[in-house]
């Protein structure tokens, strides 16, 4: 089967099925009308994020030679044609969904988005006001010039691009909208009607302020934004050479290759020619929109109406068994612990870290660190154990992805209050999010560990969907503690009997456990995986799946993001089902479930069916022991599989078809997960 070439879809195509799961979303009536806006907001940030990195990365490959298809089994020109059919198609489906829809139900909630031709007198003077307290000073224009250089525009920045005419003369000028500046002015309100101005169309409204000094007939403005290549060229040698060079390349990063530029679709013609010609784009780096771009500002749109146009809070759960104001050290050495976020409270992760911090008997903490909240209360607590006198190990990833910045500035605060900060294995990131605490206990070190499928960040642990360990088991800590050996030493760890530990035990150690259930099989015996996951993009995992499905390995599959595998294909995936949930929370754990011949195991895991997780990341995936947090988990993962509300099917039409169950009771996996953990006990 490995050696066979096997049906995938490409992982770029099956992303943008992803996103277009996100626009769904946006599109249900059943979603209020605000969380509606949002999800519209994240479809556009996902966009831009795709187009920094993927994209950027395929028009490399691109540009290489013929032999590129060869090496990579497809075609990257053909795939960049694909990718923009399907974009430009999403687009059109996204603003029609904005301007004919959204804008249309919130006047229904006379909620009114005006733009500058819609303002009566009153308002305008409002307006007018607040551009010249709070935005003239902070908005320059630049006057373009045929003899000096076309002035860079950084990268996701809206600009509107100007043409003030005089006598059938052009003159033309760029205005940089900084994201720093507020996206939405609410007006005042008349007669119970709500109204909200954009930035855009405030700026619109006193262009004549900005360009007075030019005499002019007319004066016209349209946004236009770049998305560039996001991409690092890094020196990966870890050491202060490798932060200087780290720094550097994110100042480049906002230089990188032009990859898109969005532009309003009603800017005419020879205004697109003069930005082509003076910016240096090619016509497949061309995507039409509307007036208002950079919509990931969205996300934050006012609700200026009834509580109903959104989603209800739902209150973080406590823990049976914990307290707040007891030691959670304590109860953790008696029994294994499982949070899982958003559902129940984060602020445990948090109280452990600030116990151990202050816990005379705790002499040492070590933690892996992705992610981090702008104000990270990890970061506070690890500052005041080392002040503490507590040897604190802090691995920061500086390479985690468009947080590089923040983790640079993080790990220089870290080094400063005096933790040891370490930077990881050359070559290989740390995706991992473990933290082992040691202390001393009767002259001994005992060890609690907690282990995460998502990053130890307060801020994303209210919106992901992930799950917490707790445990002082000894199988676990004892492989956590040589893992640690490991890092401190620049080294990856082997040879554990517990932990899978990527890029050197995972992939053997998974064909072991799928192995396992190919000879059940093929031995008659009950034989099945549940597998959830953000991403499926591996061929060998997917060779490896479909070799299962035809030893009569029944698969179900809970996945996010891309999926390359095709299920439903005979001789390939016929016994392969896989759906896709997107909904208020994103679904972010890992979960394994392996029969084992009645015997279920059950993994947690940082990593997905991705060849970076598996060879290119130290991941840790570890075991649940405790057998009452096993049925916790399969219940959880029980609810998602009959999920009929958010569940979408994944399937060879990639026709995102929300998936039905027999069952005329509706189910919405994340509400009934939540109602499950709330009233289990």
């Amino acid at each position: 089967m490995e050696n066979k070439k096997i049906p995938l879809i490409n992982r770029e195509i099956s992303w943008l099925y992803f996103n277009d799961r996100v626009l769904q979303e946006a599109s249900d009536p059943t979603v209020p009308l605000i969380e509606r806006i949002r999800f519209l907001a994240i479809f556009s940030s996902n966009l831009d994020e795709f187009y920094r990195v993927r994209v950027a990365t395929l028009s490399r490959l691109a540009s290489l030679n013929v032999k590129s298809k060869e090496l990579l089994g497809f075609n990257p020109k053909k795939i960049l044609n694909q990718i923009k059919s399907i974009v430009v198609k999403q687009e059109r489906k996204f603003y029609n969904l904005y301007e004919n829809i959204i804008m249309k139900q919130l006047a229904e909630e006379k909620i009114f988005i005006l733009n500058e031709k819609q303002l009566n007198v009153t308002r305008g003077a409002f307006v007018k006001e607040y551009f010249r307290e709070r935005l003239l000073a902070t908005l320059v224009p630049v006057m373009l010039d045929e003899n000096r250089p076309f002035p860079e525009l950084r990268d996701r920045g809206v600009y509107f691009f100007v043409k003030l005419m005089k006598n059938q003369k052009s003159r033309y000028a760029l205005i940089d909208l900084r994201e720093s500046l507020a996206r939405f002015l609410v007006l005042p309100e008349t007669n119970n009607l709500k109204f909200i101005i954009l930035l855009d169309d405030i700026v619109r409204y006193a262009l004549e302020d900005m360009f007075f000094i030019f005499d002019h007939d007319t004066i016209e403005a349209y946004s236009i934004q770049m998305t560039r290549d996001a991409e690092l060229d890094l020196d990966k040698e870890v050491s202060e050479k490798f932060i200087d060079a780290l720094t550097k390349s994110l100042l480049k990063r906002k230089r990188g290759k032009p990859m898109r530029m969005l532009y309003d679709s009603e800017m005419p013609m020879e205004m697109v020619s003069y930005l082509v010609k003076h910016i240096g784009l090619h016509a497949e780096n061309l995507i039409p929109g509307n007036r208002y771009l950079n919509f990931k500002n969205f996300i934050a749109f006012p609700n200026v109406g009834r509580p109903e146009l959104e989603y209800p809070p739902y209150p973080p759960l406590h823990l049976d068994g914990i307290s707040f104001g007891k030691s959670l050290i304590d109860v953790i050495a008696k029994k294994d612990y499982l949070v899982s976020t958003p559902y129940q409270s984060y602020d445990y992760v948090i109280h452990l870290l600030r116990e151990a911090a202050m816990d005379p008997k705790v002499k040492e903490i070590s933690i892996t660190l992705y992610r981090l909240a702008e104000h990270s209360h990890v970061i506070n607590a690890l500052v005041n154990a080392a002040k503490n006198g507590k040897k604190v190990n802090c691995l920061v990833e500086l390479r985690a992805r468009f947080d590089e910045q923040n983790n640079i500035t993080y790990s220089s605060r870290l080094e400063e209050d005096g933790v040891n900060v370490l930077y990881g294995v050359p070559n290989y990131k740390v995706h991992s999010k473990i933290c082992l605490v040691t202390r001393h206990e009767k002259g001994k070190p005992v060890h609690y560990a907690c282990l995460s499928t998502g990053n130890f960040n307060e801020k994303t642990a209210k919106l992901y969907a992930d799950h917490t360990l707790f445990t002082a088991n000894k199988k676990i800590t004892g492989d956590l503690l040589e893992v640690f050996r490991a890092l401190k030493a620049n080294q990856l760890a082997k040879g554990l009997k517990n932990l899978i530990v990527s890029p050197i035990d995972s992939r053997p150690a998974l064909y072991k456990l799928i192995d396992n259930e190919i000879k059940n099989a093929k031995a008659g015996k009950e034989a099945y995986m549940i597998l959830k996951m953000n991403s499926l993009a591996d061929e060998q995992m997917v060779a490896k799946l479909y070799q299962a499905n035809n030893a009569g390995v029944k698969i179900k599959m809970i996945i996010r993001g891309m999926c390359c595998l095709i299920p439903g294909l005979k001789g390939y995936s016929e016994h392969i089902e896989v759906i896709s949930i997107v909904d208020k929370y994103l679904e972010h754990s890992r979960v394994h479930i392996y029969c084992n011949g009645g015997d279920e195991l059950i993994y947690l895991t940082s990593a997905d069916f991705m060849t970076r997780n598996i060879d290119n990341r130290v991941e840790v995936g570890f075991p649940i022991y405790d057998e009452e947090l096993k049925k916790e988990i399969r219940e959880i993962i029980n609810i998602q599989l009959e999920d009929n509300t958010k569940a979408r099917e994944i399937n060879s039409q990639n026709n995102n078809k929300y998936r039905r169950t027999k069952s005329d009771i509706p189910c919405r996996a994340q509400i009934d997960i939540y109602n499950y953990l709330k009233y289990k006990n």
